[in-house]
């Protein structure tokens, strides 16, 4: 399989991403526990015109990380493996089966419980930590298990979307949503119109953020639509959607997922942190992260198969499958993300993000050592 270069290098951004994540939440978890931990705490908490520095990250900048999950999800659909129905087919399946079983084990824990609007925590993937642990294997990993579980994490991310569009939304004030939706209306004439510079579109997408944001749907929905309106053309690099996908590789994982978590992994472990694991609410998302993920993603794609929805990839082994579904456990941003959506109360918000973080590290850690049992000694590098 011939990969494209824009497909290798959205590969190796959130390549290089996964790592500098790792190193920030260590750093965030160390400084909020440390004597500094009242001023780096105090720090995201920061009023900045009428919003915390943490809120400026999480609706203002995490929009940006959401209009390139777009631009790369409209690039899958026209271009890449999901333009395909075959080769499409086995990723599609897999994230619907790594959004619906965790999602299930979690309601069944929290059903009727002042928790159970935490079911979307358990579903997502993070991109550039699963990403981020599958190339420390390095040539070793066939083209295809790398477009497997990239467009499987964008299938997801958008699932997540939708989940917050739909569950997470607060009381709509309907005249800004319906401003908003006009916004995005002239921006899709534009794009009929075929207007390719990109300033109308930024322009446009910056005050249909404002409204959205002042709607009562999250704002960063906005990065998502934005991504659709732009003119994708022919796919080709001159491409207003090219252009700024690559102009957003590095401002986005090196720069807002990074502070995305030092805004919110700095999480104070008091003596008895632990216990909040046996709770119903860790608990779902322990299990859901760790072994939904894995088996739902697992069942669905070898079920499908079975019944011909799907093909495994002459290359790639069901042994594969099942250490890809491992690295889909690592919900981190996007989990952690939905927390923040899920619970007002802040000791529901903490555990919740320690129950993400040690999860996906299991479940980093578990995929990390399947996939390093079970892939050839050497493949060769595409």
């Amino acid at each position: 399989m011939r990969l494209s270069r824009q497909f290798i290098e959205f590969f190796n951004s959130e390549k290089a991403g996964g790592l500098i994540l790792i190193f920030c939440t260590i750093f965030s978890l160390i400084a909020a526990n440390s004597f500094l931990g009242a001023d780096y705490l105090g720090f995201w908490s920061y009023i900045l015109a009428g919003h915390s520095v943490q809120h400026w990250i999480n609706d203002g900048l995490m929009t940006v990380f959401f209009l390139l999950i777009g631009l790369e999800l409209e690039r899958e659909i026209y271009t890449g493996e999901l333009s395909d129905f075959r080769n499409a087919s086995l990723p599609v399946i897999g994230a619907l089966g790594g959004m619906l079983l965790p999602a299930g084990l979690y309601y069944l824990l929290n059903v009727n419980a002042a928790t159970q609007s935490g079911v979307g925590i358990p579903m997502a993937t993070d991109i550039a930590f699963a990403v981020g642990i599958l190339s420390l294997l390095s040539s070793r990993v066939p083209a295809s298990l790398k477009v497997f579980l990239t467009a499987l994490a964008v299938i997801d991310d958008l699932g997540a979307i939708l989940i917050i569009a739909i569950f997470y939304t607060a009381a709509m004030v309907w005249s800004n949503l319906l401003i908003a939706l006009g916004i995005f209306s002239l921006l899709l004439i534009f794009n009929r119109m075929k207007i390719h510079m990109l300033f109308p579109y930024i322009l446009g997408g910056i005050l249909m953020w404002y409204f959205m944001l002042n709607s009562g749907i999250h704002a960063t929905i906005t990065g998502v639509l934005l991504a659709f309106a732009i003119p994708f053309g022919d796919g080709g690099e001159k491409t207003a959607s090219a252009r700024l996908q690559n102009l957003l590789h590095k401002p986005v994982a090196f720069f807002i997922l990074p502070l995305f978590a030092l805004a919110n992994t700095g999480i104070l472990l008091g003596s008895d942190w632990q216990q909040s694991l046996g709770e119903s609410n860790s608990l779902g998302i322990l299990i859901g992260l760790i072994v939904g993920k894995p088996l739902g993603i697992f069942l669905f794609t070898f079920a499908g198969a079975g019944l011909g929805f799907c093909f495994l990839p002459p290359d790639l082994k069901w042994k594969h499958i099942v250490g890809a579904g491992f690295l889909g456990g690592i919900g981190f941003t996007m989990s952690i993300f939905i927390s923040l959506l899920a619970f007002d109360q802040e000791v529901l918000t903490d555990s919740s993000k320690i129950a993400v973080l040690i999860a996906s590290a299991i479940a980093g850690i578990i995929g990390f050592i399947w996939l390093q049992t079970t892939l050839p000694k050497q493949h060769s590098s595409l």
